[in-house]
């Protein structure tokens, strides 16, 4: 099966057809991961609701948790307003971070020099 085409004309993509996709806990809404899509990911995704993306490194698609137990379990999948980022809301097992923590946002923040309004 191919893409819904009223999905597919939403889409903007880079110069190599993919967008960002950005995995989201459901339960916390923390921001668990960022990876790249194109159409057949997405429509993977949407067929399965296990989260795929496209390896750039590699050049090939991955299953969130194949190879590592820890899945994704696609509820909800959103476009952004200008249709170059997906937001997929996911029941995350395990690690989302290939370093093993839940989140690869996992880190401190970096310091804000500007002054808070």
């Amino acid at each position: 099966m191919a893409l819904d085409p009223d999905i597919a004309a939403r889409l903007k993509r880079n110069d190599d057809g993919l967008f960002t996709a950005v995995a989201q806990e459901r339960d916390t809404g923390t921001v668990l991961m960022v990876a790249w899509m194109d159409d057949t990911a997405l429509e993977r995704t949407l067929d399965t609701r296990r989260a795929t993306y496209w390896s750039r490194s590699r050049q090939e698609y991955w299953v969130k948790g194949d190879t590592s137990g820890h899945t994704q379990y696609v509820h909800d999948v959103r476009l952004d307003c200008d249709g170059d980022t997906v937001l997929l809301v996911v029941d995350q097992v395990g690690a989302a971070c290939h370093t093993g923590n839940h989140s690869c946002f996992d880190t401190p923040s970096l310091p804000l020099r500007g002054r808070e309004e």
